[in-house]
Parts: C-alpha cells; sequence; structure tokens
C-alpha cells in the first residue's frame, strides 16, 4: 500500500516548484551576463558590453546590474546624460544603489555640476561615510565650487583616516593655491614629493615649480620644472614654467630659449609669440622681436602683440608712432592702466610734459584705482622719469 506524504511536512517542496526552476535558471543567465558584461567594460569593449547589460533587461525590465553597467557603459563613452538617464532609472527602483550613486555623482561632476555631485556623493555617506574615495571627491567638487572650509575639512578627514593619502595631499595643494596660499600649497606638494621622490607625478613637479614662480623665488622653480623635463622633454608646463622663471631672473636669453622650445610643437601659439617677443625686444633685438609680435598679430589681434610693437617704436625713438598706436590701444581697451603709463611716458620723450599728465589723469576719470598711476603722475610733476 502506497504510503501518503503530508506535503506540509516536506522540506523539498520547493524543489517540486517548476517557477522556482524558471527564477534559478534566470538568476543564474542574469549572473553570467552581469559577469561577461562587466569583463567586457575592463577590456574597454563598451559595446561588446552594453549589448550583455541589454540581454539582461530582457529578462528583467529594471535589474539594478544592467542598469548600472549601461550607465557604467555610457559614462565610459562620455555620453554623460545618457549614463545619468540609467543610473537615475536603477535609483528609482533600487533607491540607495551604492554603484549607481556614485556613477550619477562622477557624471555630475564630468558636466561641471559640482552641486549635484556633492548632493549624491553625500547621500551615498549616509550609507558609507568612512569612503576615503568619495571623501576626496566630495572635497574636490566643494574646491571646485571655491567653498574653501568644507574642502579642507574633508581633505583632512581623509588624512586622518590614511596618513599622507595622495589624493588629499595633491587637493589640499590645488586648495591653497586656488587660493592664492602658495606657501601652504608648496607645503602639501612637497610632502608628496618627498614621499615617492623617484616615482612622483609630473604634475606634483611643475605645480611646485608653479607655487616658486608665484613666490618670485625663480631659481628654485627652474629645478623642479628642469626635474619635470627629465621625464617629459616636450611639457609644455614645464617649458613655459622655465621660460617665465628665467624672465623673472632677467636671464632673457635663456627665457627666448625655452619659448622656442614651445613654438617648435605649437609655432601658431599666439600667447606664446607674443611672450618670445617680449624677451627679444627686452634684450634689444627690435627686429626679431617685430617679426614674432606681427607672426602673433596675423593670427588674431592680441594686445600684447600689439603693446610690444608700440613699445619698439617708443625704443627707437619714433615717438610720435607709438603715441598714435597707443592711442589706439586706449580705445579699445580703456581700463588698462599700462597704456597710459606708456603713452605718458612717449610723451614726456617728446618733452611735453603736460599732456603726459592729461594722460594719466584721463585713467582717473574712470573712478579706478591705480598705485602705478598715481606714482606715475607723481613723478611727472616732479619732473622725474617713468621709464
Amino acid at each position: 500500500m502506497e504510503e501518503k506524504r503530508d506535503v506540509n511536512q516536506n522540506p523539498d517542496l520547493d524543489a517540486l516548484d517548476p517557477t522556482k526552476d524558471l527564477e534559478n535558471e534566470q538568476s543564474n543567465e542574469i549572473s553570467e551576463l552581469s559577469k561577461k558584461g562587466y569583463q567586457l567594460l575592463k577590456e574597454n569593449k563598451i559595446k561588446e558590453a552594453k549589448d550583455e547589460f541589454s540581454k539582461i533587461l530582457d529578462i528583467e525590465e529594471n535589474n539594478n546590474y544592467a542598469l548600472v553597467g549601461l550607465g557604467d557603459s555610457e559614462r565610459k563613452l562620455n555620453h554623460y546624460n545618457d549614463a545619468i538617464n540609467y543610473y537615475s532609472r536603477c535609483l528609482s527602483y533600487h533607491p540607495g544603489n551604492n554603484y549607481a550613486l556614485f556613477g550619477l555623482a562622477d557624471c555630475y561632476k564630468a558636466l561641471n555640476q559640482f552641486h549635484k555631485a556633492i548632493t549624491i556623493w553625500e547621500q551615498y555617506l549616509i550609507h558609507d561615510d568612512r569612503n576615503i574615495t568619495v571623501l576626496t571627491r566630495v572635497a574636490d567638487a566643494y574646491r571646485k565650487i571655491r567653498d574653501f572650509k568644507k574642502s579642507k575639512q574633508l581633505y583632512l578627514k581623509v588624512l586622518d583616516m590614511e596618513e599622507n593619502n595622495p589624493y588629499a595631499l595633491i587637493g589640499l595643494g590645488h586648495l591653497h593655491y586656488d587660493f592664492k596660499e602658495y606657501r601652504d600649497a608648496l607645503y602639501y606638494w612637497t610632502k608628496m614629493l618627498d614621499l615617492n621622490p623617484s616615482a612622483v607625478d609630473i604634475r606634483v613637479l611643475t605645480s611646485i615649480g608653479n607655487c616658486h614662480r608665484k613666490l618670485k623665488t625663480f631659481d628654485k622653480g627652474v629645478y623642479y620644472f628642469e626635474k619635470a623635463l627629465e621625464s617629459d622633454p616636450k611639457n609644455f608646463y614645464a617649458l613655459f614654467g622655465l621660460a617665465d622663471c628665467y624672465r623673472g631672473m632677467n636671464q632673457q636669453y635663456r627665457s627666448v630659449e625655452y619659448w622656442n622650445k614651445i613654438l617648435e610643437l605649437d609655432p601658431n601659439n599666439k600667447v606664446i609669440l607674443t611672450r618670445a617677443g617680449d624677451a627679444y625686444r627686452n634684450t634689444g633685438d627690435y627686429k626679431t622681436a617685430t617679426e614674432y609680435y606681427n607672426k602673433a598679430m596675423n593670427i588674431d589681434f592680441d594686445i600684447y602683440a600689439a603693446l610690444g610693437l608700440a613699445l619698439i617704436c617708443k625704443g627707437e625713438g619714433r615717438y610720435e608712432e607709438s603715441i598714435e598706436r597707443l592711442d589706439s590701444l586706449i580705445k579699445n581697451d580703456p581700463k588698462n592702466y599700462r597704456l597710459y603709463i606708456d603713452l605718458a611716458d612717449s610723451y614726456l620723450k617728446l618733452n611735453q610734459k603736460q599732456k603726459a599728465i592729461e594722460a594719466l589723469e584721463s585713467f582717473q576719470k574712470f573712478g579706478l584705482r591705480s598705485q602705478a598711476i598715481n606714482e606715475a603722475l607723481d613723478k611727472v610733476k616732479n619732473n622725474k622719469s617713468i621709464s
């Protein structure tokens, strides 16, 4: 006689449910597709990865792995708005998904929407307030919106959790540099260099060099820019920094050497052509300076190149021409105090003291304050040279 089975006492009842078998099968398929998709993402095979994640959505319409995977794929392609749509869709069905929050914040950061990025990251930190990666990102975002206090607090919190964290040290350097606190910036970037002198990022070297440029300790800046060039002989920032340091040290012949190295790489750089023109002018090589200024002006109007040409006229004793050029520049840039000083000096060279005074006083009519204009005016009235 067949024994009757009490189904209520059978622990393996789920095994007899065909819907459970289907769910397990789909779950396994989703898991395999997800693993394959993320592996393809790591290999930068983004189209193939998207295909795998899309297959998951055919099985489960709002699967969180697929939506985050598609968001990550679009973010890697810099399609930030498409990525935002996927992350937001994920969060609408799976609130608090850390991967979606992280990706969404990174998209807003990439779009320079730092306030939105901060809001999202702060949601993330509710679940994980010890995540150093997120804390440094939030600190970076606060730095971008120029909230010095909150940015510094978060960077320092990271350093409390992980002494000498490189992202926090570099971030603190940028933060202080942005607020013109160059000595503090120097402290953090130099500390970064001291921790790993043999494998330091070239950007740290150029950043330290730039601090010395701003502090006018040009000889020290030269050392760091030269170290940077050892790693990358064509690095624009290192070449620019060296040229500018030598300009600051009044070694114009060395300055020209590095301006020209930049121009070998970028011959149509209007700013550098003008800087090189200035260097040649300051060495007295007016002919070459004129060539560089004219090259810059042929690319596009540049007030500093135009000023350089006016100063060459003054240097060669063609004072009427320099006055004419400077008058024209003042009409285009009436609040540039330097133009008025050079104009006044040109009048003085022609022994036209009253016109020099009138030129300087015409700047003051704008209601702008300039110590340089005041000092020049005082010198003219007291029969002193202003050149």
